[in-house]
């Protein structure tokens, strides 16, 4: 099933020293598509913030007067499954660019215009989307390998225990839980009594 964005909504962390940043860029984010929207002062802010509480945006407003604002940009895109949007002066762009885009951060020029806001705003949705969807996969596999350890475990439990060949501890498992309707899985953690 394919699903629009439109149906999903994104909570937002705004860092920026100005108040007047803050106010143009809530016009880019109603409220039916980006809530909640948080603004902090500055990095340190921003970094308490984001070990606190997990955002699918996070726009940072350059300069800082703590911090430029790239490392961050930088660790923030790298380790968290949040978004970076970095908005910086059309005079460091180039360097910016060339310093974060391989960690997936989208740099935004200032000043802007509104098309290059709502571009950025699109790229960064389509962005989290992938993300999301690439991090239900790798969970979907994460879970089927432990399905699998416990599984194998299991049959070897019987083989030792049992006296059971690989072959026969392997049907066994598969029999009961067809039998039972449940999944492999449940029948493995009943062997191993870690249910």
């Amino acid at each position: 099933m394919i699903h629009s964005l439109r149906e999903h909504i994104y909570s937002v962390l705004v860092v920026s020293t100005l108040e007047s940043f803050k106010t143009s860029i809530m016009k880019y984010l109603p409220e039916a598509t980006y809530s909640p929207v948080f603004f902090v002062r500055n990095i340190v802010e921003a970094q308490r913030e984001t070990v606190e509480r997990f955002y699918d945006l996070i726009i940072i407003d350059s300069p800082h007067s703590d911090d430029l604002g790239t490392k961050f940009a930088i660790d923030l895109s790298s380790k968290k499954l949040s978004v970076v949007l970095f908005f910086v002066f059309s005079e460091n762009y180039n360097d910016i660019y060339n310093e974060v885009s391989d960690f997936g951060v989208f740099t935004v020029t200032k000043p802007f215009v509104d098309q290059s806001v709502m571009q950025a705003l699109d790229f960064a949705k389509a962005t989290r989307e992938r993300i999301r969807n690439m991090d239900k996969k790798i969970t979907t596999l994460e879970e089927k390998m432990t399905d699998i350890k416990l599984v194998n475990r299991a049959k070897w439990l019987l083989i030792n225990s049992k006296n059971m060949s690989e072959d026969e501890a392997h049907r066994y498992i598969e029999k009961t839980a067809m039998d039972r309707c449940v999944s492999k899985r449940v029948i493995a953690e009943e062997i191993l009594g870690t249910n």
